[in-house]
């Protein structure tokens, strides 16, 4: 058996020119916004080098996760017929029994503020776990999650098409029973691709699926 996890991404970081102009058109409904980084996939074989990176190793990753993560690795992310394709395999690889890919814009993609959007079809059965979220690229405040985490987007498997979107810091997180979460029903979100999106304000955090805010 085997998980396919098929991921179109088109992430877009949407910024405009200064933080105050945000603020300034928070309330346009047509905001303006300045393309600065994105990936349309419309190459084939592994993920560009020049905007993405891999987190690789089997620790665990503080989640009991029972893959390992490769890095290079075409049978775990590869880009093919424009989608980036995340794949997780019933593979004993070093020790862990799956093997799957876990790719990052860390040092490549760093940004604070503004829009970001990914384009996502996400994966069906009990174990998956697809999330599309961001890290700090400094520990600036210390380990998580003094310094924060932002989660685009989440689900886990065993209850399919509910989609969570959250935020998490050192006064509001899972551990402490207090972090910040908005969940939604997205049918077909195994089936179909949706844009999962998050606007970040210098004094807020706004979450989108297909435009519609949570």
């Amino acid at each position: 058996m085997k998980a396919n996890i098929f991921i179109f991404i088109t992430i877009f970081l949407l910024v405009s020119c200064s933080s105050k102009q945000v603020l300034e058109k928070e309330n346009n409904a047509q905001k303006k916004w300045e393309l600065i980084w994105s990936d349309e996939f419309n190459y084939e074989g592994l993920p560009d080098e020049s905007k993405w990176d891999y987190d690789a190793g089997g620790s665990g990753w503080g989640n009991n996760e029972q893959q390992f993560y490769t890095a290079y690795d075409p049978e775990t992310a590869r880009v093919s017929n424009g989608v980036l394709i995340i794949e997780a395999h019933k593979k004993q690889h070093l020790g862990m029994p799956y093997k799957s890919a876990r790719v990052v814009t860390r040092g490549k993609g760093d940004f604070l503020y503004g829009r970001i959007e990914v384009c996502a079809k996400l994966p069906k059965g009990r174990g998956v776990w697809p999330a599309i979220w961001m890290l700090p690229t400094e520990k600036k405040y210390g380990e998580w999650p003094s310094s924060g985490e932002i989660d685009i987007m989440e689900m886990v498997g065993f209850d399919q098409d509910v989609v969570h979107m959250s935020i998490h810091t050192d006064s509001y997180n899972h551990k402490k029973g207090t972090h910040k979460t908005a969940s939604t029903y997205i049918q077909g979100s195994s089936d179909n691709f949706h844009v999962y999106a998050v606007e970040w304000y210098p004094d807020r955090i706004d979450f989108f699926v297909d435009d519609k805010n949570y």
